[in-house]
């Protein structure tokens, strides 16, 4: 036993003269490594911040942000300069991530594992437009290259090709739409370089008789021809797209080359002033409804619909379609004025030369739906046309309503400017609300030979439990200056809507035709007969205007 103890006495003092011995060496080496540690010095402190401008944001930095930053004196400035930097482009700047800046730098990361060549993958072409501008929406790739059969844009005919991409972008903001970028291999060696036309990939373009073209075939072109000029209508039989034109290629390029603009960062302060700004001959008119839809008691989907009339906006040719882009910025504040929301979208509208001039009497419609619980709010919302630079800011308050659970109660009665089933159609992401394609009038201004659609929907509904479905007596009233001017019961069969649930919903186009032009005003009255209930709902506004004269008729 007194073995045992000392035994044990013994590893205990061992052990901590061991730990002693250990945390004595620890600290020789520790002091040893301070000695020897290099003192961060300015020269290595400049370094960094070059790297950062020279490297981490060499795409993004703008020449204005650089000759800034240059004219810097203290590094606190500095920090100052980065933090804002990355602000000015963080799209949601309420919360503790820049969503902007770990994009970014996975990007960066991206670029350096899948591009990488003789040079790191953030320098080479791909990675540049890669980190400039995110994924491609499509991408062609022959990473081998070989027999290549050309479209007819490009003269048909077969070649063989060095490796090469094809990169799709639907839209670029700040760069324009239906955006391709051709990239090409030539040395074989994986990096990657923007081709300035469609003949750079083509390995049998000074192959004398090899590779040839249609129209080369045929000997109504010289393959000559094409080398001398660089493919600018050479050896084509069917023209080329006007995309493909060497100055419209030379004038991507130059737009590519730019560093993306800071998306809404101006419309973003535009929506923030406290005040809105004194009026301009440059002001973007547009309509703007907010609408209101039960999900649960505390949840309502609250519905902003923005709508832009086509003739107010300035068309550019792009590509062989007339084309009007707006941008749309938006920020919904509760009344403490923390953000309860935030959305940011381009809108554009494209027509051919030939049904321009029917598409401007058109409009333009935009629609982003939230879920927010009940109480008041402010939407700050601004919309820009990009070609013409026209403006328009709207500052509205609004209130979401409460829907009580087992209380008969209603959505905001919706005044459409189209209103249809789908009938099995695949929805699309905006208007669809239930079986039906609703595209609200932000207005309310329609014309005489027009239809007026109306859609709501109404909760809790009480069954009858003789025949299992509801008993309601709904009815449209039209008002003008609170007189009575037309009242249309739904019975449910004439239009689209369904009165056999607990949620009924009620779908109908109203003809305007036999109501003057002026204004009017029209509100729904709903009688449960089963629960004994009857609620209405507010007056909505529209104004009926004269038909357009026969000549430039066009249903909008």
């Amino acid at each position: 036993m007194r073995d045992t103890l000392f035994a044990r006495s013994f590893a205990r003092r061992l052990a901590l003269a061991l730990s002693l011995v250990m945390i004595a060496s620890s600290l020789s080496v520790f002091a040893q490594d301070k000695k020897q540690r290099p003192k961060r010095t300015k020269e290595s402190i400049d370094a960094i911040y070059k790297r950062w401008m020279d490297e981490d944001v060499r795409w993004i930095i703008t020449d204005e942000e650089r000759n800034t930053f240059k004219a810097l004196k203290t590094d606190d400035e500095r920090e100052q300069f980065i933090e804002q930097f990355w602000l000015r482009r963080d799209p949601d700047p309420d919360t503790d991530v820049n969503e902007y800046r770990e994009e970014y730098y996975q990007r960066i990361a991206y670029a350096n594992e899948h591009f990488t060549s003789g040079i790191p993958g953030w320098k080479t072409d791909r990675g540049r437009i890669y980190i400039m501008f995110g994924p491609p929406h499509e991408k062609e790739s022959h990473p081998s290259g070989g027999s290549y059969d050309r479209p007819t844009w490009e003269g048909g005919g077969t070649t063989s090709t060095f490796p090469f991409e094809i990169w799709w972008y639907r839209y670029i903001e700040g760069v324009g739409s239906d955006i391709e970028i051709e990239f090409v291999d030539p040395t074989g060696s994986g990096e990657y370089r923007i081709a300035r036309n469609a003949w750079e990939k083509d390995a049998l373009l000074y192959v004398p008789n090899a590779g040839l073209t249609l129209a080369e075939q045929l000997g109504l072109a010289n393959k000559a021809d094409r080398v001398a000029f660089g493919g600018a209508n050479q050896g084509q039989m069917f023209g080329m797209r006007a995309k493909d034109q060497p100055f419209e290629r030379l004038d991507l390029l130059a737009r590519l080359s730019k560093p993306p603009r800071v998306k809404f960062n101006d419309l973003a302060s535009l929506a923030n002033e406290s005040e809105l700004p004194k009026a301009t001959f440059d002001v973007l008119d547009f309509g703007l409804v907010v609408n209101f839809l039960r999900v649960t008691e505390s949840s309502v989907i609250t519905s902003f619909t923005v709508q832009l009339e086509n003739q107010d906006l300035v068309y550019k040719e792009i590509g062989g379609l007339h084309t009007a882009t707006a941008n749309i910025y938006a920020k919904i504040t509760n009344v403490a004025g923390r953000k309860a929301g935030l959305f940011e979208e381009v809108v554009t509208s494209s027509y051919p030369e030939e049904t321009l001039p029917i598409g401007q009497q058109a409009r333009s419609a935009f629609q982003k739906n939230l879920v927010l619980p009940p109480g008041n709010y402010k939407v700050d919302i601004v919309v820009r046309d990009v070609v013409s630079g026209k403006t328009g800011i709207i500052k509205q308050g609004f209130f979401v309503p409460k829907y009580p659970e087992g209380e008969l109660s209603a959505s905001s009665l919706i005044l459409a400017t189209r209103l249809e089933p789908l009938n099995g159609r695949m929805p699309t992401a905006q208007f669809v609300l239930g079986s039906m394609k609703v595209i609200p009038n932000a207005t309310g201004v329609f014309k005489q030979d027009q239809t007026m659609g109306v859609y709501m929907q109404v909760y809790n509904v009480a069954i009858d439990q003789a025949t299992l479905r509801p008993s309601v007596d709904v009815e449209y009233v039209i008002t003008q200056k609170d007189k009575e001017v037309a009242r249309i019961k739904e019975d449910g069969r004439d239009g689209f809507s369904t009165l056999n649930s607990q949620q009924i919903t009620l779908a109908r186009l109203l003809q305007l035709k036999d109501l003057k032009p002026g204004f009017y005003d029209l509100s729904v009255s709903i009688n449960d007969q089963v629960a004994g209930k009857t609620i209405s709902t507010r007056k909505e506004p529209f104004q009926v205007l004269e038909p357009t004269p026969p000549n430039t008729a066009f249903n909008r």
